[in-house]
């Protein structure tokens, strides 16, 4: 039996066309701001199919589940440091939130391998209750991930925009609570997280202690 390319499993095809679709998406930044944010957000929303194509064809890897989140998190840490020049007086904000985005989802996935979980979805559901809902509540995690990006898309498009229209201002206020409830998950990635590598670690040095 031939041996199963992962690389060319569909939903690393899909993840490929994600990341050409946000480099695209970085290098018209500069210019051209309607089809930049058009790339960006089509990247953003191939993210809902790769998933639900890994399970439709019994193709969920790890490889997969990390391209996912590798291209999830540098898409927003771009984004972010393109705002960080529209407006560099929030710069610290920025950094901030690129900080907490990356460092939460990066413990988080590392517990959730070390854990054995195939992904960072993947959780023990005795665990934190916000965070079972998050992750098993597929209209949540739309919802919070799509409300998060469309919240740094508009302020990047309300910067080329001279006169935007009052909707566009409503919108993102809304966008902006569904922000600020994602960074608050993101702590809770941070926390939880932490507190799993730390089990392990005092799990891991009692066996070594009854070892000796």
């Amino acid at each position: 039996m031939a041996q199963e390319s992962v690389f060319l499993f569909v939903p690393n095809i899909i993840g490929y066309t994600r990341i050409v679709l946000a480099l695209l998406s970085f290098y018209l930044m500069p210019c051209c701001p309607w089809p930049a944010v058009f790339c960006y957000l089509l990247s953003a929303l191939l993210d809902a199919f790769d998933g639900h194509a890994a399970r439709a064809l019994n193709q969920c890897t790890k490889f997969g589940a990390m391209l996912d989140m590798l291209t999830d998190r540098c898409a927003t840490m771009c984004l972010l440091v393109n705002l960080s020049l529209l407006y560099p007086a929030y710069t610290f904000l920025f950094q901030c939130s690129m900080c907490l985005d990356i460092s939460s989802h990066w413990l988080h996935l590392h517990s959730s391998t070390v854990k054995g979980s195939a992904s960072h979805k993947t959780i023990d559901l005795s665990g934190n209750p916000i965070l079972r809902i998050y992750y098993t509540s597929k209209p949540v995690l739309f919802i919070m991930c799509l409300g998060n990006e469309l919240f740094f898309c508009l302020l990047y498009i309300l910067y080329h925009i001279q006169e935007p229209a009052e909707w566009l201002y409503w919108l993102q206020g809304l966008c902006g609570i569904i922000c600020l409830l994602k960074s608050s998950i993101s702590v809770l990635h941070l926390v939880t997280a932490s507190q799993n590598m730390v089990a392990l670690d005092i799990a891991d040095r009692e066996m070594a202690r009854k070892a000796q």
